[in-house]
């Protein structure tokens, strides 16, 4: 059985304000958790305001998937490598010549499409629950998504009229989608759940996740001409 998680939602939130006021704002990690801790925020919200069928599993899974992300910002902190999806914004995070709104979709990426399966079937395996039993309520949560990342982009973009669709970075953030990354993290985590009972396989498919989503959060940091 999946271990317990050490944080419970209203310290994860605590922890991302605490990191929101020592990081600097230009920091690439401070963009992506300025844009988590809404998140996060709305769903504590919700937790408690009848919008999940299953509060608690939902609780559970916040704070495991959340405590993903800390555990890499604490790596990091303390000079380890963080998990390799989490490597590039890592790296990068300081980086002049890439735009806010890269940083922010590759944060998102790395805890998206790695983080969330793997979050998902830890929480599975402590509350004795399938996944079918909780896709309605992942499914809830994309809409909290994407209102957030609407705001995200808007709030970064700094107007509509800025870009056009021949500029680097209308290209680069183009090749990403909430959606999709969410399809295929349900994708991920029913494949997980399927190799749950066969260790070996189970860690060699959570491995080629991680190297194969850091690939794309790298290609979406690719640094920008003239910025």
């Amino acid at each position: 059985m999946a271990s317990q998680p050490t944080l419970t939602v209203d310290q994860v939130i605590e922890r991302m304000r605490q990191l929101r006021a020592a990081l600097p704002e230009d920091d690439g990690v401070a963009v992506f958790n300025a844009m988590y801790l809404t998140v996060t925020e709305l769903i504590g919200q919700r937790l408690t305001a009848g919008f999940f069928d299953d509060p608690v599993f939902m609780a559970e899974l916040d704070a495991r998937f959340a405590g993903r992300y800390l555990a890499a910002v604490e790596t990091a902190a303390a000079g380890g490598r963080p998990a390799a999806c989490w490597r590039p914004l890592f790296e990068l995070r300081g980086h002049r010549g890439v735009h806010p709104l890269q940083f922010a979709l590759a944060g998102m990426n790395a805890h998206i499409e790695n983080d969330l399966p793997l979050s998902v079937v830890d929480t599975c395996r402590a509350l004795g629950r399938g996944p079918e039993r909780i896709e309605r309520d992942y499914l809830r949560v994309n809409t909290l998504l994407a209102q957030v990342e609407d705001q995200v982009r808007d709030e970064l973009l700094g107007g509509p009229d800025e870009l056009d669709l021949a500029d680097p970075l209308m290209h680069v953030i183009g090749v990403w989608s909430i959606d999709r990354a969410r399809d295929a993290a349900w994708a991920s985590t029913l494949a997980l759940w399927e190799l749950r009972g066969i260790p070996f396989v189970r860690g060699a498919f959570a491995d080629t996740l991680s190297g194969s989503v850091g690939m794309v959060s790298r290609a979406l940091l690719t640094p920008l001409n003239g910025r």
